[in-house]
C-alpha cells in the first residue's frame, strides 16, 4: 500500500499565508522571533515588507496586531500556542477580544505532539483559555488541506480568530473532491449507529482508525470532524447524539475546557446523552518523541480504540 502523505499543519499555515499574500495587499504577518518554527518565515521570504518580527515579546505583538487591524490591515499574529494563548492571554482578551478586532492568531506547536520540547511548551490548555473570550472563533484543523482552508476562511471572516496548528506531520485525510470547509460547520466523515466519535485536530485521524477497529468488532461508530470548536456545530452534534445515544470526544488537549467540555455542555442542556471524553487527563506533558507520547497518552488510533472498548464494557 502506498505511503500516506503527511504534512505538519504549521507548514500548511505558512504556505497558506503566502497564497493569501499574493491576492491581498492588506495581509500582514507578525511573529515573535519564531518565524522558522511557526513557518511564517515562508511568508517573510516572499513578502519581507509585510512581515514584522516583534522579538520575544508576544504581549507586545498582540497589541501591535490590534493596532494594525484598526488601520485597515488584516494581521496574522503567530507564535507557539503556549505563548499566544498563555503568555499573551490578557492582551488577547482586552486588546483584541474586548473591542472585537479583526485579528487572526496563528498558534503553532500545540498539544503533546510538540514532543521533545516538553511540558513547558506542550500547551494543552489553549482551547479552554480561548473559549472563555466572548466572540472568539476557534479553529483546529485536522490536516494540510483543512489548515489551508481554515487560514483562508479566517482571512475572509470579520472578527478575532484563534487557529491551532501542530508540529508533527499528520496524514492528509481530506483530499477528496467534495471536501468543503465552513467556519462553524462540522463534517460527518463516517456514518454509524452504535456510538458517535467527535474529534478535532490530529485526533480526527486517530478517530477514523479507531472506528475501523471497532467495526471489526461489530461496533458501528459514527465519526465527526469538528474543526471549529467555537462556534460549535450544535445541530450536527445533537442530531448524531440523538441517533446513536453515546458520544465520545477525542482531542489533543486537556479533557477540561476543550472539545469535550463544549460537547458535554451542549448535550447536557439540549440532548442529555452519555458522554466519554478522551484527551490529556488533566496533567502536564513530558519530553519525548511525539509519536511515542501520543501512544503513551492513549491518543493514537490504538489508544482511542482501547479506551472506547473499555468504556463500552
Amino acid at each position: 500500500m502506498a505511503d500516506v502523505k503527511k504534512i505538519a499543519t504549521r507548514e500548511s499555515y505558512g504556505n497558506a499565508l503566502v497564497e493569501l499574500g499574493k491576492e491581498h495587499d492588506d495581509l500582514i504577518v507578525l511573529d515573535a522571533d519564531l518565524a522558522g518554527a511557526t513557518k511564517t518565515g515562508i511568508f517573510k521570504k516572499a513578502f519581507p515588507d509585510r512581515h514584522i518580527d516583534c522579538g520575544i515579546a508576544e504581549a507586545d505583538m498582540m497589541g501591535i496586531a490590534a493596532g494594525l487591524s484598526t488601520c485597515g490591515f488584516v494581521p496574522f499574529a503567530s507564535s507557539f500556542a503556549m505563548f499566544a494563548a498563555g503568555r499573551a492571554f490578557e492582551q488577547v482578551r482586552n486588546t483584541i477580544g474586548y473591542p472585537h478586532l479583526n485579528v487572526k492568531i496563528g498558534a503553532t506547536h500545540a498539544g503533546i505532539s510538540v514532543g521533545e520540547d516538553g511540558a513547558s511548551h506542550q500547551c494543552n490548555e489553549d482551547i479552554a483559555l480561548m473559549r472563555t473570550i466572548p466572540g472568539m472563533t476557534i479553529i483546529v484543523p485536522s490536516d494540510d488541506i483543512e489548515a489551508k482552508a481554515a487560514v483562508k476562511a479566517a482571512y475572509a471572516f470579520e472578527g478575532p480568530v484563534y487557529m491551532r496548528f501542530g508540529r508533527l506531520a499528520v496524514p492528509v485525510i481530506n483530499d477528496r473532491p467534495d471536501y468543503r470547509f465552513e467556519i462553524g460547520k462540522g463534517i460527518l466523515l463516517r456514518e454509524g449507529s452504535d456510538l458517535t466519535i467527535i474529534a478535532t485536530g490530529l485526533e480526527v485521524n486517530s478517530a477514523l482508525e479507531a472506528a475501523e477497529k471497532l467495526a471489526a468488532d461489530g461496533i458501528s461508530a459514527e465519526v465527526i470532524n469538528i474543526h471549529t470548536i467555537k462556534p460549535l456545530d450544535e445541530e450536527l452534534v445533537i442530531r448524531s447524539a440523538s441517533k446513536t445515544g453515546k458520544v465520545v470526544t477525542v482531542e489533543e488537549h486537556n479533557i477540561i475546557g476543550g472539545l469535550g467540555g463544549a460537547v458535554a455542555e451542549v448535550l447536557s442542556e439540549k440532548c442529555p446523552t452519555k458522554v466519554h471524553r478522551i484527551g490529556v487527563n488533566d496533567r502536564f506533558g513530558e519530553s519525548g518523541p511525539a509519536v511515542e507520547l501520543l501512544h503513551k497518552y492513549g491518543l493514537d488510533g490504538e489508544g482511542v480504540y482501547n479506551n472506547i472498548k473499555a468504556w463500552l464494557q
